[in-house]
């Protein structure tokens, strides 16, 4: 795929069986940036490409997101999709380049794709929206927003934006989707000329009748494992209804027992979906508008530079602010040659920190995109590097998450900045809002739960400064109409 004088090798592959009992979507993608692609040689010891970069970390998680809720309940087959940079013009940006060909390879490739997907960056200067601006205008302007979605919803946002209202930013949101509709009628006129034959799904079994067993076997216990505000209880009588339920099928078959372990899942979400819908009540008794209680200590650690102990109900955060010189900055080493960066945040977020045991090292995907998330947030209040010419970087572990551990992030690098004596130009926070949907009745959730996040209709995560939106992160996990969301 070509734009102007950039070209993206797109490869889609799909596993034609499943793997015996798989019961989860296994959808990969990876976004490769090739430096031959720029005409440069990689730096350092190993000349060749190594490990995914940050960036390429991050256009991976744009391509996912927008595309993994458009694959049918059910479907177990392994899908790799490959996005490769070619050629780089050094002036536009190939992420979306690298979107636009995903969806359209996976719109060719016959399989079960309820898309396809269009996508757009939009940028803002002199009150006028910018359609895929150039990275000088991206530098210029005051807004770098990324949308993806299909032809009715939208199914991605990810933004960083300079003192923009929320107007501003949700007109940001509806000018992307209107336009990308000739990108997404585009890829339907090629797929009707040269589209492979649509898979052949096998039929979905029955489970009704397993439904209704489980329902009369735990669906009181579970109603009442989620009225209990207290989260190990609330875990402790959820595993003992799950135990219960296994144990009735420990004679079935390794697929109904699988069968049976998803339709409790389903169960759960059902009945907490429910009682929001019906009650306007939350697991932790909330209602949808009421936020977590919020303690927040700065000067927490007396040797660091600048910290704070932020919490929000079971989520939190130690933020820790180093100052250092022009020396500290980190090199960075990208198709545009070298560059240095004098503002870093790390995000880290172990396994203790949700009471489980795993792996604990190098931060995983997530970790660079919740990272990334509060680096735009907090990016733009710093001051200028003439004003502030110290590299800072800001660091946040996570001990406690249950909720938006990206948004406790933000919140508490704001503490840390202003302890360490950062002269920033106004304070940010962060929430975590959540969208259940069911026909017509809807519920819009502030400092969701992680159990809401997981089974929310549509997730956003909003940094805000009085009267303006420095980021948002908006994720569907089903089509949503845009204005309606």
């Amino acid at each position: 795929m070509t734009l102007r004088a950039a070209v993206t090798a797109q490869s889609t592959t799909v596993s034609r069986s499943v793997k015996e009992g798989q019961d989860f979507f296994p959808l990969t993608v990876h976004y490769q940036e090739k430096y031959f692609s720029s005409g440069r040689i990689p730096g350092g010891f190993f000349k060749r490409e190594r490990g995914a970069t940050e960036k390429e970390t991050l256009v991976s998680r744009l391509i996912d997101r927008p595309i993994r809720p458009l694959f049918p309940e059910g479907f177990y087959n392994e899908v790799n999709v490959i996005a490769q940079v070619l050629s780089y013009d050094g002036e536009n940006e190939p992420d979306i380049l690298a979107m636009v060909a995903a969806s359209a390879a996976l719109t060719l490739s016959g399989v079960p794709f309820m898309g396809p997907i269009g996508a757009a960056r939009v940028g803002y200067k002199d009150g006028e929206y910018i359609l895929n601006p150039t990275d000088a205008q991206v530098a210029e302007g005051d807004l770098d927003l990324v949308v993806a979605g299909t032809h009715d919803a939208v199914m991605m946002v990810e933004s960083e934006a300079k003192e923009l209202s929320e107007d501003v930013m949700l007109g940001a949101v509806m000018f992307g989707h209107r336009e990308m509709q000739k990108v997404i009628d585009a890829i339907i006129d090629l797929a009707e000329e040269a589209a492979k034959d649509p898979w052949e799904l096998a039929a979905q079994p029955d489970t009704s009748a397993m439904k209704t067993k489980l329902k009369k076997l735990v669906g009181k216990d579970i109603t009442a494992a989620y009225k209990l505000t207290n989260k190990s209880a609330r875990s402790n009588a959820l595993n003992e209804s799950r135990a219960k339920a296994k144990a009735a099928f420990a004679d079935a078959a390794p697929h109904d027992q699988m069968v049976a372990n998803k339709l409790v899942k389903k169960l759960e979400a059902e009945i907490v979906r429910t009682a929001i819908l019906k009650d306007g009540r939350r697991i932790d008794g909330r209602d949808t508008k009421t936020v977590r209680p919020i303690v927040a200590e700065a000067h927490f650690l007396p040797r660091a530079h600048g910290s704070a102990l932020f919490t929000r109900g079971e989520t939190q955060s130690i933020s820790t602010c180093t100052l250092g010189t022009k020396d500290a900055e980190q090199m960075i080493d990208g198709l545009n040659g070298l560059r240095y960066e004098h503002f870093m945040l790390h995000y880290n977020f172990p396994p203790y920190s949700v009471g489980e045991v795993g792996r604990f090292g190098a931060p995983g995907r997530r970790e660079v995109g919740h990272g990334k998330l509060a680096w735009r947030a907090l990016h733009g209040v710093l001051p200028t590097k003439e004003e502030f010419p110290y590299t800072i970087r800001l660091t946040s572990d996570i001990t406690e998450s249950n909720g938006s551990s990206s948004m406790a992030t933000v919140c508490g690098g704001s503490l840390a900045l202003m302890d360490a004596g950062v002269p920033i130009k106004r304070p940010v926070s962060g929430i975590a809002m959540g969208l259940i949907l069911e026909g017509k009745d809807f519920a819009v959730l502030s400092t969701s739960w992680v159990t809401k996040i997981i089974w929310a209709t549509w997730t956003s995560r909003w940094p805000a400064r009085p009267k303006a939106s420095p980021a948002c992160r908006w994720t569907s996990r089903s089509p949503v109409s845009p204005r309606r969301s």
